[in-house]
C-alpha cells in the first residue's frame, strides 16, 4: 500500500492511502484522485504495481509532469518522491505496514510464567514438609 500527500493546490494537506492498482489521478471525479488543480488533466497519470519492479508512473499522452523537478514520460516511484502535475505537487510515500495484535501472544506468556511460579511453589512445599 501507498500513501500520497498533496502538498500543494486546492487538496493540500489531504493524505490519500492506495491499495488498488492502477491508481489513476486527474481532474474527472471517476478517477481514485480527484485535482482540480490549473494543468490537471481529466486523467492526468496512472500509477502501477509491477511485482518485480515496483511503483511505476505512466503519463496519459501529451500530458506534462515532473517527478523530483524532472520531466518524465514514465518512470519508476521511490519512496519520498515529488510528483509534479499543473499546480499541484503529491508526495509518494510507502504506507506503514499494519502490525498484528500481540495480546494474545503476551497473555499466554505470562499465564505460563505464572504456571511455572505455582508448580515450582508446589514442589517446594512438598519436600519441606
Amino acid at each position: 500500500m501507498i500513501q500520497l500527500q498533496v502538498l500543494s493546490g486546492k487538496k493540500a494537506g489531504n493524505k490519500i492511502a492506495a491499495a488498488r492498482f492502477p491508481f489513476h489521478i486527474g481532474r474527472s471525479p471517476q478517477n481514485e484522485l480527484s485535482l482540480e488543480d490549473d494543468g490537471v488533466w481529466d486523467r492526468h497519470l496512472t500509477l502501477e504495481f509491477r511485482e518485480k519492479e515496483g511503483f511505476h508512473l505512466a503519463l496519459t499522452p501529451n500530458a506534462i509532469a515532473a517527478v523530483n523537478g524532472k520531466p518524465v514520460a514514465e518512470t519508476m516511484l521511490h519512496n519520498g518522491d515529488v510528483i509534479t502535475l499543473g499546480s499541484a505537487k503529491i508526495q509518494f510515500w510507502l504506507a506503514s505496514a499494519p502490525q498484528r495484535g500481540l495480546a494474545f501472544r503476551e497473555n499466554l506468556v505470562w499465564a505460563l510464567l505464572i504456571l511455572v511460579t505455582v508448580a515450582q511453589f508446589i514442589l517446594l512445599c512438598a519436600f519441606l514438609h
